[in-house]
């Protein structure tokens, strides 16, 4: 059997001032259509992971991201690819601009701690728990 190539994707965890993040749901036509995920995609050739998440961000959400920092990585194998995921963390005050469905997808403010959208991505749900931890320590304002 052949193996997968791995595709490197970048992921961004973007919060608000309550300290929820952004989560966006897989647009029709993909792979996990309807699936909830941290929005992002595919690095192309020649791009930095942080110009990847620039650009996947604008032309999905509409917004603009200043300042992101490499929080984890992950490789994560699904039936029909195998990725390595790179999360970025960018707090409320690095990215700026009206967020907008670009891609026809839902989009939502959730709680870590307590998201209420459904199905989740395999790859994102096991890092919420993390991610609300995370959150605790910057000391966002109660949700």
């Amino acid at each position: 059997m052949l193996e997968k190539p791995i595709t490197t994707v970048v992921a961004g965890i973007v919060f608000n001032a309550r300290g929820e993040v952004l989560l966006s749901s897989r647009p029709a036509g993909k792979a996990y259509a309807g699936y909830w995920e941290f929005a992002g995609g595919k690095v192309e050739q020649g791009e930095t992971l942080l110009a990847a998440l620039q650009r996947e961000f604008h032309e999905e959400l509409g917004i603009d991201i200043q300042h992101a920092d490499l929080w984890q990585e992950k490789i994560h194998a699904y039936e029909h690819a195998t990725v390595h995921l790179h999360f970025f963390v960018v707090l409320p005050t690095d990215w700026s601009g009206e967020l907008k469905a670009r891609e026809g997808q839902q989009w939502a403010w959730q709680s870590p701690q307590n998201y209420t959208v459904a199905p989740m991505l395999p790859a994102n749900a096991a890092l919420l728990a993390e991610i609300g931890e995370f959150a605790r320590q910057q000391n966002f304002q109660a949700a």
